[in-house]
């Protein structure tokens, strides 16, 4: 996601308060707050699941719709987003 760049503090603090929230959701290991080195405006959200469909459910949820709502009002530019899962050796 990458935000107007006097909008970089309100999505660090608008993260802090709905992290825990997150976190709370059924199914959420947990989330990390990733900021790209050479653009201090970029930054990536990391969550991991215990399944796809607890991370539907949250994306499905009043706490993400709310949140998404405050957060793209501080965007400069499209955000994207993937779905992963990691390969064993």
């Amino acid at each position: 996601m990458t935000f107007r760049k006097d909008e970089v503090g309100s999505f660090e603090s608008l993260f802090n308060i709905v992290r825990p929230k997150i976190e709370e959701q059924q199914g959420c290991n947990g989330v990390q707050l990733l900021r790209d080195l050479a653009d201090r405006r970029i930054y990536f959200t990391y969550s991991t699941w215990d399944s796809d469909a607890d991370l539907q459910a949250y994306r499905n949820s009043k706490l993400f719709a709310d949140t998404w709502a405050k957060t793209k009002a501080l965007f400069d530019g499209k955000p994207e987003a993937w779905s992963v899962e990691q390969q064993e050796d």
